[in-house]
């Protein structure tokens, strides 16, 4: 092997250890597969649970020194029916407010695309349509209620108890990687 050989070993095998670090990082970043992966959930309106106390179960409801209940069961406060922005998304979204006083962000028949950090936010941002809506959502205030559990079906989001709802009048499906909304509705 001539010096010229000897030379280009060792930039060759820096070259295809940079290519195999830089797609490394990049299969991280982008997570392509979830693409390709679908995760349901299915989950019931959350209600209020019977405390247990000894033999004898009893069901105690104390009310939120927030927002005093008014009726039974849980009640729709606003919803909204979810359109595409980064990513074709549908379903419904509600904001429900429980017999204890506490807040719920529903989703139901959501369906969006899977990625990378995917949340769910309460905001104060107007759901536009088209890519003027894509980048609105981080501009403003909003409450993020954690990570989006499922791409598809029934799920619940539990609003924290100090988040003021005033002024707050959307959701969006946000990727936070990205900063991008999958999709959001108004809540009317």
């Amino acid at each position: 092997m001539g010096r010229e050989g000897r030379r280009r070993g060792p930039l060759v095998a820096g070259g295809l250890v940079l290519a195999i670090v830089l797609v490394g990082v990049g299969l991280y970043w982008f997570q392509p597969w979830k693409l390709w992966q679908d995760e349901t959930v299915e989950e019931a309106l959350p209600s209020v649970t019977p405390t247990s106390t000894g033999p004898e179960a009893t069901t105690t409801v104390l009310p939120s020194t927030s927002t005093p209940p008014t009726e039974e069961g849980p009640r729709t406060l606003a919803q909204g029916s979810l359109i595409s922005h980064e990513h074709t998304t549908t379903g419904t979204v509600k904001l429900i407010r429980l017999p204890d006083g506490s807040h719920t962000v529903r989703l139901e028949n959501l369906d969006t695309s899977n990625g990378p950090d995917l949340r769910v936010w309460l905001t104060d941002a107007p759901v536009k349509e088209g890519k003027a809506g894509w980048h609105v959502f981080d501009d403003g205030k909003y409450a993020s209620l954690g990570k989006l559990k499922g791409n598809k079906g029934d799920q619940n989001y539990t609003v924290p108890a100090g988040v003021d709802l005033a002024g707050l009048t959307s959701v969006a499906i946000w990727c936070d990687r990205f900063d991008v909304s999958f999709g959001a509705a108004e809540l009317a």
